[in-house]
């Protein structure tokens, strides 16, 4: 009786792919020749520990492999070849050209077999890149090389070029290795796979931790002078660095592939069958060179993930011994990375994606606690959720957050796997207990807020849509207490908290929409729920609230470099050194406004001079106490941030007077009068205060009598008046939208042509102009007198303006080298 042929299986690439595809074929039969070529000298190692053993948290090397080439060959009986290329496949024989790090060259015949050739760091042809000190991260070798360039050079300053996941996690590890770093990408924000008001939160937290972005920028060039290399930018800024990390992403290695003439599909990746078979049916391909239709879109595309590798190298392994019996579902795009504090995660499509594909789609975001608020250390987490509008089909998923992200994240990438709706969500059956999360967990909310809109219970406004809106033609109302308000709201709206609505609503106009925002959306749900009670239609809530709202429309600092110290990134301010004991608070756990409540109610109780400590969970946080200090006078002194938790210092100061926030040494300062209601005028102001402020100088306008209607809000508040103070009210202009030129105005058409015309060659209106100089820190001083004498009150005017005298002007003059009177 003869013997039955064994089957030989050739494999090349080892890692995710290629190793896990050989231990398969083993453990489904002993019975076969298998001998998996490997490029490198390693085949089984943790590819997505690499920038942590640079950064020092994973500290021994041995560490990141997870099977050398010789325990791994002896525990599965494979013959495993490293230093092997193989540079050919002869089809119609059925081998490959193998060629070994010794040059020597050989061929091996094969029955089946299988390509996880994986992808290359793409490394553009930039004068002057191939400079020593830069480089990129794929394998161990490129590892030892940073890690040892970092350590042998006393690198201090690193530019990574590319804010993707890798990028960015090498800007933390980077950090904690003791150099500053710079993040450079030429889209407006980091982290592709998640959308804009999503990674706006991930700019915040790189920001706290120092890490300089320059967004919308892009790499001319390098050059070298000694050691120190000089990145050139294309808008001309050049940046000094020690060292550079390209992370501009990766390319699917297919040049084996295409040249024995196999198939690669419309994203030049190497075309498969839901069997993961190439166009040779003896041929299988798995990993970061293959392309496969998306679940949800049905179209091809290339995914760089170790998770769907490994799976894939189950799946043909069986294929390839039993048979085609086993299909390939296709990958949604799971990622998670953690980035310094926060992890952010993302699946499925995101709501740029489904805009580029022309997908119908909505969106639900919301702000919640890890877990139960009450118990300790419950921190915040934003998730964004896309569905379609017709079936409520579950698209994808977004969460940036400290704590719980990776297991709300799979629950989403499963639900959208599955075909699920957001009802389905609601559905999910939750583990509950106080430290792992709330009785509603954030997944169900989501769903519960998805089904909302869906259903038409609440009509969502969203963040994009406020900020590009003409404010003149909504009642925008802020229904958070009158505390918070306080603190910062948005230009042009109305604050009317939550629980005076019922007693306020006949302040609300019913001839046009009415929209809605509270700090995360809920206070802006209930609030719709009574106006639409009310006989209210068109009413809107602003989806996820101010804190969404604010993180999308907040504007990036401009870098200024690196510093010339030896200081590492990390957030340092003046720290307590008074000799009284200093009074602690715990906010944490609370969502705003309750940690700015709280601040408020202990800064109270505090004698002068004492110093209170705030620990909170909410991101912002740290930006409203500073907010609250410049309004109450009190003295900021510090503020850090550390695994999710913002600490604030702030001393009680016995003097509530208006603060120079910038104190400017010697007259340098400018001030400007405006006297004038004439739409040029007031333009000219504006350009020149925000010009001024452009070179970091200290600039105030102060307004008097004309000059008050440039800063009226578009929709005031009730308040009491006498009979001169209305009539002024019904003559003068109702706020800067209905100002008139000075000259050609005929009866407003004139106005009306040059906002059109500003428009059309995309100059700043009035308003975009007057909230650039709010943003830039330009002081608004609003003449007392002369609202006194008009009968304007300070409650008509915008929330940033503050009331002062001749006296407040002459002060600023005194510091100012340029004085116009407008």
């Amino acid at each position: 009786m003869s013997e039955s042929k064994i089957s030989k299986y050739l494999i090349v690439g080892g890692v995710a792919g290629g190793a896990t595809a050989a231990a398969r074929i083993r453990r489904l039969t002993e019975d076969a020749e298998i001998i998996l070529f490997e490029k490198g000298n390693y085949i089984s190692y943790a590819n997505c520990g690499l920038p942590y053993y640079i950064g020092g948290v994973i500290e021994e090397r041995e560490r990141l492999f997870v099977q050398t080439p010789q325990t791994f060959g002896r525990r599965f009986n494979i013959d495993v070849r490293t230093g092997s290329e193989v540079i050919a496949i002869d089809r119609t024989k059925k081998e490959i050209a193998v060629k070994t790090t010794e040059g020597k060259e050989y061929t091996e015949t094969y029955d089946k077999l299988l390509l996880s050739p994986g992808a290359s760091p793409v490394r553009p042809p930039l004068e002057g890149i191939n400079s020593e000190g830069i480089f990129t991260l794929r394998n161990v070798d490129d590892t030892d090389r940073i890690k040892a360039y970092v350590e042998n050079h006393n690198v201090k300053r690193a530019v990574i070029v590319g804010g993707g996941f890798i990028g960015l996690e090498m800007a933390e590890n980077l950090c904690l290795a003791g150099a500053q770093v710079a993040v450079v990408e030429m889209a407006p924000q980091v982290m592709s796979p998640i959308d804009y008001s999503m990674a706006a939160l991930v700019h915040e937290h790189l920001l706290q931790h120092d890490v300089k972005l320059y967004l919308e920028q892009a790499v001319e060039s390098f050059s070298q002078e000694g050691e120190e290399l000089t990145v050139h930018f294309k808008s001309g800024i050049e940046l000094k660095t020690d060292m550079v990390l390209l992370s501009i992403g990766v390319r699917a290695e297919t040049k084996l592939a295409q040249e024995a003439g196999l198939q690669l599909g419309e994203m030049r990746g190497i075309y498969v069958n839901e069997y993961l078979q190439t166009s040779d049916c003896d041929i299988y391909a798995v990993g970061d060179a293959i392309e496969y239709k998306h679940p949800i879109t049905e179209k091809p595309w290339l995914n760089f993930l170790a998770g769907p590798a490994n799976r894939q190298a189950r799946i043909v392994a069986d294929n390839m011994v039993k048979g085609n019996n086993v299909k390939y579902e296709g990958s949604i795009g799971t990622a998670i990375a953690k980035i310094f504090d926060i992890t952010v995660a993302s699946t499925g499509l995101p709501a740029k994606r489904l805009q580029q594909m022309d997908i119908p789609y909505l969106s639900a975001t919301i702000h919640s606690g890890s877990h139960a608020g009450y118990y300790p250390g419950s921190l915040q987490m934003a998730i964004k959720i896309t569905f379609s509008p017709s079936d409520g089909k579950l698209y994808g998923a977004q969460i940036v957050g400290y704590d719980g992200v990776d297991t709300r994240i799979n629950q989403y990438a499963l639900a959208i796997k599955q075909g699920c709706t957001v009802q389905q969500l609601t559905k999910l059956e939750h583990a509950y207990a106080p430290p792992f999360s709330s009785a509603k967990d954030p997944v169900a909310i989501s769903g519960y807020i998805a089904g909302n809109i869906l259903s038409g219970k609440m009509n969502p406004l969203y963040w994009r849509e406020l900020k590009e809106a003409d404010l003149s033609k909504v009642t925008l109302i802020d229904v958070r207490t009158a505390d918070e308000a306080a603190l910062g709201s948005i230009p042009g709206a109305v604050n009317i908290p939550l629980d005076d609505l019922r007693d306020r609503i006949s302040e609300i106009p019913s001839g046009k929409p009415v929209w809605l925002f509270c700090g995360v959306g809920l206070r802006g749900y209930l609030a719709s729920n009574i106006l639409k009670g009310h006989g209210y239609n068109d009413v809107f809530n602003l989806i996820g609230g101010l804190k969404t709202y604010k993180a999308s429309t907040a504007k990036m600092p401009a870098p200024d470099g690196f510093t010339t110290t030896s200081e590492t990134c990390e957030c340092a301010g003046s720290p307590h050194n008074s000799h009284s004991p200093i009074i602690r608070l715990d906010a944490c756990g609370l969502q705003c406004p309750g940690p700015i409540l709280k601040l408020k109610q202990a800064m109270e109780k505090l004698t002068v001079e004492q110093t209170l400590e705030v620990k909170a969970t909410d991101a912002g946080f740290p930006r409203d106490a500073e907010a609250w200090c410049r309004t109450t006078g009190n003295i900021f002194l510090n503020k850090k941030s550390e695994k999710g938790i913002h600490t604030v210092e702030i001393k009680k100061s016995a003097s509530c007077m208006v603060k120079d926030d910038n104190p400017q040494t010697g007259n340098t300062g400018k001030t400007f009068i405006l006297f004038s209601d004439d739409l040029d005028k007031t333009l000219a102001t504006f350009v020149l205060a925000n010009g001024a402020a452009a070179t970091g100088k200290k600039v105030s306008i102060f307004f008097t009598f004309w000059g008050l209607n440039a800063i009226k809000k578009s929709v005031k508040p009730q308040v009491k008046k006498d009979i001169w103070g209305k009539m002024f009210g019904w003559m003068l202009p109702a706020d800067s939208t209905k100002l008139s030129l000075s000259k050609m105005n005929m009866m407003g058409i004139g106005g009306k042509m040059m906002r059109f015309l500003m428009a059309k060659k995309g100059v700043d209106s009035l308003e975009t102009l007057r909230q650039n100089a709010i943003d830039s820190g330009v002081e608004f001083i609003a003449c007392q007198m002369s609202m006194e004498v008009m009968g304007i009150k300070h409650e008509e005017l915008l929330d940033n303006v503050i009331v002062g005298g001749v006296a407040s002007y002459m002060e600023r003059a005194e510091k100012a080298n340029v004085n116009l009177f407008i």
